[in-house]
């Protein structure tokens, strides 16, 4: 695998994960209203949340439902590229958007992956456990050394 890619060539992400507390599948323009208000409606808590430090998302007055759809276009071709991760966190009862965990490439030399995750109001999710945003995996160790870790959402 070229060290400038993210995953090797062939690679076929995972699509759905179906648990009693959440599913997950690849985030897209057809999540679109449901994720726009699920954050728009949870900005400080996210930008508030470990992972988000440079306060460049969310943006403090929101996006545009349009803006949004833009954001998710986006994800949803790395996604496509395997560029890059992003999956919608839905509630199991009515498959509503309660958040969102991405997957890119790190920044950092010493890992593979970054992870950030954010969850939306308390109220709705307060049974959901969300991995910690962060740099999430092992001293690189080689192409491909990914390891995760989830911890309580408090």
């Amino acid at each position: 695998m070229p060290a400038n890619e993210f995953v090797p060539a062939g690679f076929e992400p995972p699509t759905s994960l179906a648990t009693d507390q959440f599913h997950l599948e690849p985030l897209g323009p057809r999540h679109n209203p449901a994720d726009h208000a699920a954050w728009m409606s949870s900005i400080e808590r996210i930008r508030s949340t470990p992972g988000y430090p440079d306060g460049n998302w969310p943006p403090p007055d929101g996006m545009t439902l349009e803006e949004n759809l833009t954001d998710l276009r986006r994800h949803a071709d790395d996604f496509t590229r395997g560029t890059g991760f992003t999956f919608t966190v839905l509630a199991p009862a009515d498959n509503d958007v309660i958040g969102c965990v991405y997957l890119y490439p790190s920044s950092a030399a010493e890992w593979d992956v970054t992870v950030q995750s954010w969850c939306g109001p308390t109220g709705r999710v307060s049974t959901y456990h969300s991995p910690t945003p962060s740099h999430a995996g092992s001293p690189r160790t080689g192409p491909g050394s990914v390891s995760t870790a989830a911890v309580a959402d408090s």
